[in-house]
C-alpha cells in the first residue's frame, strides 16, 4: 500500500502525555506556510491516530481493569505495535519512535510509583516547563515564535526592529503560553484528586485538537504582522 506524503509527515503532538520536540516541529511547519493546513499541523491523519491510540487504550484499559499495570502495559504494547507496523511498511518511524519515548517515560514513572495516574506526570512537568520557558522569552523580548519565524523566513531578527511585528510575535507566543497553562489548569487538579480516567480523557481532548487550534491562531497572528519593509523603530538598548 502506498503512503501519502501527508501520512509520513512528523507529528507534533502527543500521546496524551507529552508535547515534545514535535511541538516545535509543528510550529515550524505552520509558520513556514502561506496557507494553514490542518492535516499537516497534526502530522497527517495517520499521525493523529498514532498519537491518540496509546492514550485511548490506556483510558479504556483503566476503566475496564482499574489497576496500574494493565493500562500501562496496554499503552506500551499499542505503541510498539504502531512502530512495528511502520517498520513493516518501510515508512518513516520518526514520529512513532518519538511517541514511543513519551509513552515509555510515562510507563516507567507509573511503574516506579505504582500509581496509574503517574503515567501523566512527565507531561504535566513538560507543560509547566513550556509555560515558564515561553513566558521568559516574552519577558526578555525574544518571543519564541518570533525567533522561529525569523529563522524559517530567512529574516533573522529584523522583526525585533518593528513595533507591530514585535507585538504580533509576543501575542503569538502568549497564545502558546495560554494553551500550556490551560492544560495545567484543567489537568493538574484531576491528577491531584486521582481522577485518572477523567485526566486521560482531558489529555486526549487537549492534545492534538487543542494544539492544532492554537497553531492556527498563532499562524493567523503572525500572518497579520506588518511586513519587514516598514520603517524600523529607533534602536533599543540591548537587553
Amino acid at each position: 500500500m502506498s503512503e501519502s506524503p501527508e501520512a509520513d509527515t512528523p507529528s507534533q503532538d502527543q500521546t496524551p502525555m507529552v508535547s515534545r520536540p514535535e511541538a516545535a516541529r509543528g510550529l515550524g511547519q505552520a509558520l513556514n506556510s502561506d496557507d494553514f493546513n490542518l492535516a499537516e499541523a497534526v502530522g497527517g491523519w495517520r499521525g493523529f491516530a498514532e498519537a491518540a491510540a496509546p492514550g485511548v487504550v490506556f483510558v479504556a484499559a483503566y476503566l475496564i481493569d482499574g489497576s496500574m499495570r494493565v493500562p500501562v502495559i496496554a499503552a506500551v504494547v499499542t505503541m510498539l505495535v504502531l512502530v512495528v507496523i511502520r517498520l513493516a511498511q518501510r515508512s518513516s518511524v520518526q514520529q512513532a519512535l518519538s511517541g514511543a519515548v513519551g509513552v515509555a517515560i510515562g510507563a516507567i514513572w507509573a511503574w516506579r510509583t505504582g500509581d496509574a495516574g503517574d503515567y501523566y506526570v512527565p507531561g504535566l512537568w513538560l507543560n509547566g516547563a513550556y509555560v515558564i520557558g515561553l513566558a521568559i522569552s516574552m519577558a526578555v523580548r525574544w518571543p519564541v515564535v518570533g525567533i522561529v519565524a525569523g529563522l524559517l523566513r530567512g529574516e533573522g531578527t529584523s522583526w525585533r526592529q518593528h513595533r507591530s511585528q514585535m507585538r504580533a510575535m509576543q501575542l503569538a507566543t502568549a497564545l502558546l503560553v495560554a494553551m500550556f497553562a490551560l492544560r495545567l489548569a484543567v489537568q493538574l487538579p484531576l491528577y491531584l484528586t486521582d481522577q485518572v480516567a477523567a485526566l486521560g480523557t482531558a489529555r486526549l481532548a487537549m492534545g492534538v485538537p487543542l494544539f492544532a487550534l492554537t497553531l492556527w491562531a498563532v499562524w493567523m497572528v503572525v500572518r497579520s504582522a506588518a511586513p519587514a519593509s516598514e520603517t524600523p523603530d529607533p534602536p533599543q538598548p540591548t537587553r
